[in-house]
């Protein structure tokens, strides 16, 4: 689908836009049809631009061929003439509506971006709170961005978006060990394999280990401590953009729960979380929010 228009556009090339982003993110994302039904129906579609985005972005930097870096570039030539009201691409024409609309800052997105350029040049982290500054490009700007649509600009709330979003970001890494080292990442910081003496070798083994077992049960406590800070959130939001919030956070602590009932054990499996368990957070969240409680 080609759609030209500027920065007002017109409605009927903005809505088709609208509408592929819709079917690119169901089609992408099987969880995203339970998403948007928990979302007022008028935001629906700014989240499909948003998560259309997110996801292009990120299989740039992890699926495309060719020069991951050079498409980067040229990612960021489109977003930026996207922010000038030059708008071609589908993904582009509903994303620069909804920054219009909803008053988002640019950083955000650029922010994601520089993530996958830095997902090209960086395989390691030494200490955790480098770990942590990488979060601020990979992880944050999602809730940043999600914040704005939902009409919130605050630096209070955003500290908290930016708790639970870093607590899904280590949840999806600490579930992820197996499948990482495939291509030789570790995201476990350097400083804490060597505080628990486990070495980069027992990981490509997959050798699953007590000392392991106690490094990932050391990791999934941080990644619970910022669910808990996060967590304040869904007191700070629109009532009916609240479970929403709150099936992002569930949907974390749930991957660290199966994280702890396989008893730590992530170098030789990777723990999931069953299909039902997905249906049954959606579905009893849903009847708390309808109750208010």
């Amino acid at each position: 689908m080609a759609v030209t228009i500027g920065r007002e556009g017109s409605a009927p090339a903005v809505a088709q836009a609208f509408d592929w982003c819709t079917a690119f993110a169901a089609n992408h994302q099987e969880n995203f049809t339970v998403i948007s039904w928990c979302l007022p129906k008028t935001l629906r579609p700014h989240f499909a631009s948003l998560y259309t985005y997110c996801r292009m972005t990120d299989d740039l930097g992890d699926e495309a061929d060719g020069d991951r870096l050079t498409l980067l570039d040229a990612w960021e030539a489109e977003l930026r003439n996207c922010l000038a009201g030059e708008r071609s691409r589908p993904v582009f024409v509903a994303l620069g509506e909804t920054i219009d609309r909803h008053d988002i800052a640019p950083e955000p997105f650029l922010r994601l971006i520089e993530a996958n350029r830095m997902d090209q040049r960086k395989k390691r982290f030494g200490s955790y709170t480098e770990l942590l500054d990488y979060c601020s490009y990979s992880a944050t700007p999602v809730g940043r961005m999600v914040l704005a649509v939902l009409g919130y600009h605050d630096e209070e709330r955003a500290a908290l978006s930016d708790a639970t979003c870093i607590g899904l970001q280590l949840a999806n890494f600490w579930q992820d060990v197996s499948r990482d080292r495939e291509q030789d990442r570790i995201y476990l910081p350097q400083e804490d394999l060597e505080r628990f003496g486990v070495g980069e070798a027992a990981i490509f083994a997959g050798k699953d280990s007590d000392e392991s077992r106690a490094l990932i049960q050391f990791e999934v406590e941080r990644a619970r401590a910022l669910f808990r800070k996060g967590r304040a959130l869904e007191d700070h939001i629109d009532r009916r953009s609240r479970l929403d919030v709150r099936l992002f956070r569930l949907g974390g602590e749930a991957v660290l729960d199966a994280i702890e009932r396989a008893n730590y054990n992530v170098l030789s499996t990777r723990p999931r979380i069953p299909r039902t368990k997905k249906a049954w957070m959606a579905l009893s969240n849903g009847v708390r929010m309808k109750l208010g409680v």
